[in-house]
């Protein structure tokens, strides 16, 4: 048992908790979302000593440096003291300037944030609610001159945030938006090699921005991107897709339904059996994996037993928050 200090209050830590465990348990109001390290919503510092290598997996070194670590990783070996960040250290504000429905559950947010330019596209932040509730989405656009940040956004049955998001928030409104995050993104070395975008529901919107980054770097190599759902109505951009097809030769789209009804000029089953029934050759390429976790976890090692090097696989599973 280990003692856990913020603002002169103690908790209690049991033995193989964590910490993000331990301060919800005493209903400490704690911004959190997976739970497993990925999104970094639990940031936090140790002001008394060093935290856990464990903890600090996936920080920047100047975090580890001033003794940041993610709660929900971290496993006390001593008591710590701990100050919970304060919103302006991690998170810029940012303005609505666009919120429109994509399909009949998926909206576009756009939301203007000078301090967010530098990050690749592919890439996910933090948004952040005046309350604390706190949801991780992927950046679905290039860096613009503008600041401006696109997301895509679908409407879970009793989800907070997305609910919010699609019913209360108006353009003009501010929201807080932390630093980029995430490996998952192009790089132009090797141009030459074939880039598998394979992504369902709304894991479209990172692959719509690495696509959009590759074709504008001169990508020579060719771009296959498969968006799977289960109905026609829940997929997106189909039409701004097939027009790219046909402006860039290199470049072939796929939409797949894997419902009962698979309607003229879509792809039927899932969006990763498609890829796997079309394409052959499967050696030198780099995979780009986004969308549903079970989709991801199968495709990935699908890839790598046909021959994707694991260096080669970039992921970004949507993990469903609690509501």
């Amino acid at each position: 048992m280990t003692q856990l200090t913020i603002d002169k209050k103690t908790y209690a830590c049991a033995t193989d908790e964590s910490v993000l465990d331990a301060l919800l348990k005493e209903s400490v109001e704690v911004s959190y979302s997976c739970k497993k390290g990925t999104c970094q919503s639990c940031l936090m510092r140790c002001i008394d000593s060093t935290p856990p290598e464990a903890a600090q997996k996936g920080l920047k070194d100047t975090q580890k440096k001033q003794n940041y670590f993610l709660a929900c990783l971290c496993m006390p070996e001593q008591d710590m003291a701990i100050r919970l960040p304060e919103q302006s250290e991690l998170y810029s504000q940012g303005i609505v300037v666009e919120n429109s429905l994509l399909n009949h559950n998926t909206l576009l947010l756009k939301v203007e944030c000078q301090d967010r330019n530098d990050y690749f596209a592919g890439q996910f932040v933090n948004l952040q609610r005046e309350d604390g509730l706190t949801r991780s989405y992927s950046i679905a656009n290039t860096p613009q001159k503008s600041g401006v940040l696109e997301f895509h956004i679908r409407q879970l049955p009793d989800g907070k945030f997305s609910s919010w998001l699609h019913n209360e928030i108006k353009v003009g409104d501010s929201i807080a938006i932390s630093e980029p995050q995430g490996h998952c993104f192009y790089m132009p070395e090797r141009a030459e090699e074939d880039l598998v975008l394979i992504g369902t529901g709304t894991g479209l919107a990172p692959l719509v921005g690495i696509l959009h980054d590759a074709l504008g770097k001169g990508h020579s190599g060719a771009i296959s991107l498969f968006h799977g759902s289960t109905e026609a109505e829940d997929l997106y951009r189909v039409d701004e897709m097939r027009a790219l097809a046909k402006q860039y030769a290199n470049f072939s789209y796929y939409p797949c339904v894997s419902g009962s009804v698979v309607p003229e000029g879509f792809f039927a089953g899932r969006a990763d059996a498609v890829a796997l029934a079309e394409r052959s050759n499967w050696k030198k390429l780099r995979l780009f994996l986004c969308g549903h976790p079970d989709m991801v976890s199968n495709m990935k090692m699908e890839g790598f037993m046909n021959g994707v090097s694991m260096n080669d696989i970039y992921t970004d599973a949507f993990e469903i928050a609690a509501q």
